[in-house]
């Protein structure tokens, strides 16, 4: 037993002598190596940042020929539009009266949307109806009620496209 546990401990030696100069050894074939990859990342960063550099600042006198091109919107008025709200419980009765603008792209597509006006009108209409006083509450509530006035004014005047509703005047009483 003693053998095998003092041959153990030679083994156990030449493999700490082979490990001991292994990582000296290692150590200096990768240091080359170490030295090209943290200079390829330098080059990266810095090669990255240049182009960040040139994609935010040079393109600025682009962006000003480009905004200049652009059209303003048009903007057109519908009816005003009073309903009573619905009431599923409540005694009193509530009203919503409301003022809305379209907001379009273009300029021409004011002749394509005004015969479809009876269309949107009644969308609002049957739409507005069945909204509860709650459903208006907050900020959040007239948001989703933007957003589904504008799905549902471009479902009435497809192929045509509405840019987006615009509240011009909100009163529930």
């Amino acid at each position: 037993m003693a053998a095998k546990a003092k041959k153990a401990e030679v083994e156990a030696d030449n493999a700490a002598e082979d490990e001991g100069a292994a990582p000296a050894a290692k150590s200096k074939k990768r240091l080359p190596l170490k030295l090209i990859i943290m200079a390829a990342a330098g080059l990266l960063v810095i090669g990255g940042g240049g182009a960040g550099a040139y994609l935010f600042f040079g393109k600025s006198g682009q962006g000003s020929q480009a905004e200049a091109a652009t059209k303003p919107a048009t903007f057109v008025d519908l009816p005003d539009v009073l309903v009573n709200l619905s009431n599923r419980g409540s005694e009193r009765t509530q009203y919503l009266k409301i003022k809305i603008t379209l907001e379009l792209t273009d300029e021409h597509l004011v002749q394509k949307i005004q015969p479809l006006m009876p269309r949107v009108m009644d969308a609002f209409q049957t739409y507005l109806r069945e909204l509860r006083p709650t459903d208006l509450d907050g900020s959040a509530g007239l948001y989703r009620l933007k957003e589904e006035l504008t799905r549902r004014v471009n479902a009435a005047v497809s192929p045509n496209h509405v840019t987006a509703v615009l509240f011009k005047e909100i009163v529930v009483q």
